[in-house]
């Protein structure tokens, strides 16, 4: 059970209602996150437009999907790993792709450099040096990548932290398994609904 009243858009009111109704077009159904969420409007609001914001971001749906996963694992976050492992499949990865992610890994060179420096700002509580930055843009990243970089990896930070504090119940099902410190590992969770509703950005 979550630790806070998961909002229904059918009893919701105001803006709330409106944002809620929008998310349910998008999906087919409002996650579970989301109805956490709307206990603040203002939190609502924030998370849904960033979603939205990155949908046109430079970074594309496969590579935003490989970066939430990385951060997902490194925080233990159930809920965004799954979610992320459903849209990154949808997005064309590969298991193995979404595997190597989690651990900020990639047979890309490129990709794997911005994995790292993902990571790093997380590790880092953002304390990154000008060194990390120039070895990301050696790697043939713009400055507007980097940056966006920085931001994905803020949203991810808010979206795990509101499912790890609030209890959210994961309401789709995943083949990958958090794997903190260590190789991933494969289950499952369970669930009422499908992942079809989870749109690639």
């Amino acid at each position: 059970m979550a630790n806070v009243p998961l909002i229904d858009r059918d009893s919701a009111t105001g803006e709330v209602k409106v944002q809620l109704d929008q998310i349910h077009a998008a999906f087919g159904a409002v996650p579970a996150m989301f109805k956490a969420v709307a206990n603040s409007p203002a939190a609502l609001k924030s998370m849904w437009g960033s979603f939205g914001a990155f949908s046109g971001g430079t970074l594309g749906a496969a590579l935003g999907e490989q970066i939430a996963v990385a951060v997902a694992n490194r925080n233990s976050c159930e809920y965004c790993l799954a979610a992320h492992t459903a849209l990154g499949k949808k997005a064309g990865l590969s298991r193995e792709d979404l595997t190597a992610a989690q651990a900020g890994k990639s047979d890309d060179a490129r990709t794997a450099a911005l994995l790292d420096f993902a990571l790093k700002l997380v590790d880092e509580r953002g304390q990154v040096t000008a060194e990390d930055v120039a070895a990301v843009r050696a790697q043939g990243w713009s400055d507007e990548q980097i940056v966006e970089t920085i931001a994905q990896v803020a949203l991810n930070l808010f979206t795990n932290y509101v499912n790890i504090a609030l209890g959210v119940p994961v309401d789709f099902p995943s083949s990958c398994g958090i794997a903190p410190g260590g190789p991933v590992r494969n289950s499952s969770f369970s669930s009422t609904t499908t992942t079809s509703w989870w749109p690639v950005r």
